[in-house]
Parts: structure tokens; C-alpha cells; sequence
């Protein structure tokens, strides 16, 4: 089996993996990158995001950690971040593949009946009409993805959120892959910091939350997200300044206590650090960009209509 230090990380398949926007989503058809993959995905993971990919056409080979099915359409999966999977598939395949940011995803867990921490995958029949209706909400996704005029990045979130609560009534929710004792701690070390990010807890005291012990949960974090403990107790405060910054008409110095800086400057540090540039600043580019005018996203791939 390969070494998961070894499998490749993309942003979308082919293409580097970079830091991702708050609300962060991406859609297109996985044809769209046939001059890349011809058909043949080899195994890769997204550390940042997790994927819906619904297959409306076609058929063959899908991958998910260790596990191999073959399949034909319609057939569905979601696969969180972190999680290795690939597929081989034949000339006249195709699915619609919806990437999520892990914030996005997270604000979206509450609300939805799917299970978003577990990989799963489900294979229908074409006239079932749950079946149907899922295939018209991937018709949603998509036509709002493109938009007319803009996107209405809440409205593409429900219509999501209702397509992942959709796969939970197919049957999803079942892991399909038996987790490793090293994922399982790492997702257990995930869902730690978001509940106490806010407190600084020291390393030590996620220790001694998880019955573990540093050297383990430390490769745990690595093996499973590429992060240590400290990165991802960082990038977790980063996104949700960031979520503020963006969301909010907070004070600068009002965000940084709510994340657990006691000093506004120290937390300012912290931000240019990671960002190259200030809160303040960032928050200014963020209103810019989201302007009807405002320049576009260069990496942006959009969707050509199935």
C-alpha cells in the first residue's frame, strides 16, 4: 500500500495545493480535466477540502484509502479532507465534482444528516426517484456555481447542504474505509481544537484530552492533515479571524480576544504573518473582491453545461 507521505496533494486534481478563501467552493465536471488524467485519477488527497462527486454517466473504478469498487452511474461519494481516493473510468464517463472547504463544511455539519468526517460511497439506480432528485439538486449546484450575473454564496451552500443531506437518505453515513488508530486520533485532535481553539489550550492539555501521547498524536496530525499539533492550532485561529474579519463589522481588537489573544498587536503579528498582510488590510482586499466589480478569482475553473 502506498505510504500516505508519499500521495500526492492537489488543490484540484493536477494543480498545487494552496491556502483556501473562507466559504471556499469549486465545481466542475471531471471530464473538464481529461487532458490531465485521460481517464485514470491516480490516488491523491485535498488537505483543505472535502469533495461530493456525483457520476451521471459511465462507470468504473473508484478508490477510497484501501478500498477498490467498480461502479456505474449514477453513483455518489464524499470524500473528506485528507482522504486518500482516485479512479480509473471509461471513455464516456463523467460526474460533477463539488469541492467544500473543511470551514464551510463545518459550518454546514449541524445542519445536515451526513456524516462529514467519514468517507462513503453509494451506487443507484436511474429511474429511483430519490436517485432523480439528487441528480436535479447537482443541476442546482451547477447552475448557481455559474450564475447569470453572481453567485449567491449562501444560497450555493444550502443547495449543498441539502445535497449531502440528500446522500444521508440514499444510505451514506456508514465509513466505508475501517480507520486507522492513527486517523481516528487525528480526527479526534480536529474536533478538540474546534471546540477549544478560543481557550489557548497548550499541546499538554489536547495530550491529556486524548489519553495519548505527544510523540503519537503529534504523527497522528501529520500522517492524517500534514500539520503538526501547533500548525493546526494556528490555522484553526487564522480561519476563524478570518471568518470574522469577513462576516462581521467587528473591531480588529474585538476579534482578536474573541480567538484568544490577549493583544491586539501580538494577534496583528500573528495575522501578517500567515497572510503578508494585516487584519485590517485583509479584511479591505476580502470587501473589493466581493463587489460586483471586483477582480475575479484568476484559478476559478468554472463548469461547462452536461
Amino acid at each position: 500500500m502506498t505510504d500516505r507521505q508519499d500521495v500526492p496533494t492537489y488543490f484540484v486534481y493536477g494543480e498545487p495545493t494552496r491556502a483556501l478563501d473562507v466559504g471556499f467552493f469549486h465545481v466542475e465536471t471531471v471530464m473538464e480535466r481529461r487532458s490531465v488524467h485521460f481517464g485514470h485519477v491516480s490516488p491523491h488527497k485535498h488537505p483543505q477540502m472535502g469533495q461530493i462527486t456525483y457520476w451521471f454517466k459511465g462507470g468504473g473504478t473508484y478508490r477510497i484509502e484501501d478500498r477498490t469498487w467498480n461502479f456505474s452511474a449514477p453513483t455518489v461519494s464524499f470524500v473528506p479532507s485528507s482522504v486518500v481516493h482516485g479512479f480509473d473510468v471509461e471513455e464516456h464517463s463523467d460526474a460533477v465534482v463539488i469541492s467544500i472547504s473543511d470551514d464551510q463544511l463545518r459550518s454546514l455539519a449541524s445542519s445536515v444528516d451526513l456524516p462529514l468526517d467519514t468517507p462513503c460511497l453509494l451506487e443507484g439506480s436511474p429511474g429511483d426517484p430519490a436517485w432523480i432528485r439528487l441528480d436535479h439538486l447537482s443541476d442546482m449546484v451547477v447552475d448557481e456555481y455559474l450564475g447569470t450575473t453572481t453567485t449567491s454564496p449562501r444560497l450555493l451552500a444550502g443547495l449543498i447542504g441539502v445535497m449531502l443531506s440528500q446522500i444521508a437518505r440514499l444510505g451514506g453515513g456508514g465509513d466505508v474505509t475501517e480507520a486507522s488508530p492513527s486517523k481516528r486520533l487525528a480526527n479526534n485532535l480536529r474536533r478538540a481544537i474546534d471546540q477549544h481553539y478560543r481557550e489557548d489550550w497548550t499541546v499538554a492539555r489536547y495530550v491529556t484530552l486524548l489519553s495519548t501521547t505527544p510523540h503519537l498524536l503529534d504523527k497522528a496530525a501529520k500522517e492524517t492533515f500534514g500539520q503538526s499539533i501547533k500548525e493546526m492550532l494556528m490555522e484553526r485561529r487564522l480561519l476563524e479571524a478570518k471568518r470574522l474579519l469577513m462576516f462581521t463589522i467587528r473591531s480588529v481588537e474585538d476579534i482578536a480576544r474573541e480567538i484568544g489573544f490577549d493583544d491586539p498587536a501580538y494577534f496583528s503579528r500573528f495575522f501578517r504573518k500567515r497572510t503578508g498582510i494585516s487584519p485590517a488590510a485583509w479584511r479591505q482586499n476580502r470587501i473589493k473582491s466581493s463587489r460586483p466589480d471586483g477582480d475575479a478569482d484568476p484559478t476559478d475553473v468554472r463548469i461547462q453545461a452536461r
